[in-house]
Formats: structure tokens, C-alpha cells, sequence
């Protein structure tokens, strides 16, 4: 039974995300707000959404190994599977992609992050400097999407493929879709950690361990998802921008979200291990950054099977 719960749970967090990025897109788009901000921010917030109602549900069930389990977890996982399983259905032209800037972002919020749980725990004032660099990178991005509208002054715009956008979406059908998805999001985090939790008990695992595995694998099912068709679209700086962005809101909204509202110990076996692995996984993409390298079948194989050994690890 618990299993069937957490898996009801699961899919009612992914839809109810699925719905609240709709919801939220078409809002945005409506009120004028570029389509560019709104791939940056409103897309990659949304899909990390079930992450932050996990975690805040997890730390007040007094379960802070799924919180940081959850974010840790999902991190690796959308490095190495989420590119990684793309990548083995269509070779990822990432040699074409400009990402150099929000990678960079990426990788000084990991060590940033890292730096943080080397104290023990993540209270308030680590949700203050996490969310102060969230607030960095939002703004970054407000600046390069204006200097990019203004580049393009006098010239028409392309309209930019964007996640769920509708031009002929009714008022009345955004304001249901982004009632389900705050309505559903908290109950579907609610049935998943309550019963993850129960089968954790079961098992004879650690919290962590399931926050790590089963919770973090799960919540990096929306960024499978849109990795899969930008993938199958030819759409490569979709994929990576997607992995980057929801990475990047992991660490700083979801960790900084969850800390000011409630403090967030530090299980010693991350500081030891999953956090580095985490790290290693961030690092291992550079020559698909930098290096104008794609991300070609055998890579996707490569990636997916370091994920999969690393499961074997924390399981064993």
C-alpha cells in the first residue's frame, strides 16, 4: 500500500506541476512578461517545485535526510540521467550551445552550497546567503534578457518556444491550472514523504538513503520529461539550460526556501560522499560547456551508468 501511495503521490506532483507551469507561463506571458525570463525563471522554478514542497513537508515531518536527500539526489540525477537517457535516443548538439554563463552560476552555487553544509546545518542565516544568491542569479538574468530585447530593437523576434505557452489559452483556463497545481503540489508532497517515511521504517534505510534514491528520482521526472522532447526536438540548449537552471534552483530556492522556514541538519555521510558526487557530476559536463563537445550516444551511455553505480553504492 505504501508503495502505491508514494507512487499516487508522485503522480499527482508531477501533473500538479505540470499544471502550475502552464498556469504560470501563459499568466506571465499575458501580463508581458518576455518569454525569455520566463524560460529562465518561471520554467526551471516549476519544474523544481515538487523538490521545495518535498523538502518543507520532510523537514517538518522531522525527516531532514529526504529534504537534503531530495535536492542531493536530484542534482546528480540531472546530470548524469536526465542528460544521460536524452543523449542515448538523440545524440544532445550541445557543441552549438552558449551556456558558459549559467554554468559558471551552476558551479559556484554547488560550492557555495557545499561550503554551507560544512557548517551542520542549513538554519536561517544559510537560507539568507542561499537565497541572496538566488536573488544574484534572477537579476543576472533580468539584465542579460533586457540587453538581449534591446539587441534586438527594431528587428521582429522569433516567437522562443517556451514550456507550456498557449497564446489562445482563456483567463479562466490558466486560473485552473494554477489552482490544481498549488492545491495538488502539497498533497502529492504529502502522501509521497509521509510514505516514504513508512517504507524507510520498513527497509531498515536511513531517510537519507530514500531521499537520496527513491524521492530524488522522482522529483527529476518533470526534467526527464522536457530533456526527452528538446532531445527528440533537436532542441540541445533547451536540455542543458533546463538541467543548469533546475540545479541552480535546487540549491538556492528549494535548500533556501526550506531553511529560513525551518533549520535543516546535515547528515555527516553527505559531507563524506554524496555531496562530491554531486560536485564530480557538475564537473563532468565542461567539455559539452566549454569545449563545443555534443553529447553523443556513447556519452548518454556513460552517464546513465555512472548514475546507475552510484544507486548500487548508496543502496549498498
Amino acid at each position: 500500500m505504501e508503495w502505491a501511495l508514494v507512487s499516487l503521490g508522485l503522480v499527482i506532483l508531477l501533473l500538479a506541476g505540470d499544471a502550475l507551469v502552464r498556469g504560470a507561463v501563459n499568466l506571465s506571458l499575458r501580463i508581458g512578461i518576455p518569454a525569455l525570463i520566463v524560460s529562465l525563471t518561471i520554467v526551471a522554478f516549476g519544474t523544481s517545485a515538487p523538490e521545495l514542497l518535498i523538502s518543507l513537508q520532510a523537514v517538518m515531518n522531522n525527516a531532514p535526510g529526504i529534504a537534503m536527500g531530495n535536492v542531493v539526489g536530484s542534482n546528480t540525477a540531472n546530470i548524469l540521467l536526465v542528460l544521460g537517457i536524452p543523449a542515448i535516443l538523440a545524440t544532445l548538439h550541445t557543441s552549438h550551445c552558449n551556456t558558459r554563463r549559467t554554468y559558471n552560476f551552476m558551479i559556484a552555487a554547488t560550492l557555495l552550497f557545499i561550503a554551507l553544509a560544512f557548517r551542520g546545518l542549513f538554519d536561517f542565516w544559510a537560507g539568507i546567503v542561499l537565497l541572496g544568491a538566488l536573488a544574484f542569479v534572477l537579476g543576472d538574468a533580468f539584465h542579460q534578457a533586457r540587453a538581449h530585447r534591446r539587441a534586438l530593437a527594431g528587428i521582429a523576434e522569433t516567437e522562443e518556444d517556451v514550456e507550456g505557452a498557449d497564446p489562445d489559452m482563456p483567463w479562466w483556463r490558466i486560473a485552473v491550472f494554477l489552482l490544481l497545481g498549488l492545491a495538488g503540489l502539497p498533497l502529492g508532497a504529502d502522501l509521497m514523504v509521509d510514505n516514504a517515511e513508512i517504507i524507510a521504517r520498513h527497509y531498515g534505510v536511513s531517510d537519507t538513503v530514500i531521499g537520496l534514491t527513491l524521492v530524488a528520482l522522482g522529483t527529476s521526472l518533470p526534467e526527464l520529461a522536457t530533456t526527452v522532447m528538446a532531445a527528440l526536438r533537436r532542441q540541445a540548449d533547451v536540455a542543458l539550460g533546463n538541467v543548469i537552471g533546475s540545479n541552480m534552483f535546487n540549491l538556492l530556492a528549494i535548500i533556501g526556501i526550506t531553511a529560513v522556514v525551518h533549520p535543516i541538519p546535515v547528515d555527516p555521510k553527505f559531507l563524506v560522499f554524496d555531496l562530491w558526487v554531486m560536485l564530480g557530476a557538475s564537473v563532468l559536463i565542461v567539455p559539452f560547456v566549454f569545449l563545443k563537445r555534443d553529447i553523443s550516444r556513447l556519452w548518454g551511455v556513460v552517464l546513465t551508468l555512472l548514475y546507475l553505480l552510484y544507486i548500487i553504492v548508496v543502496l549498498t
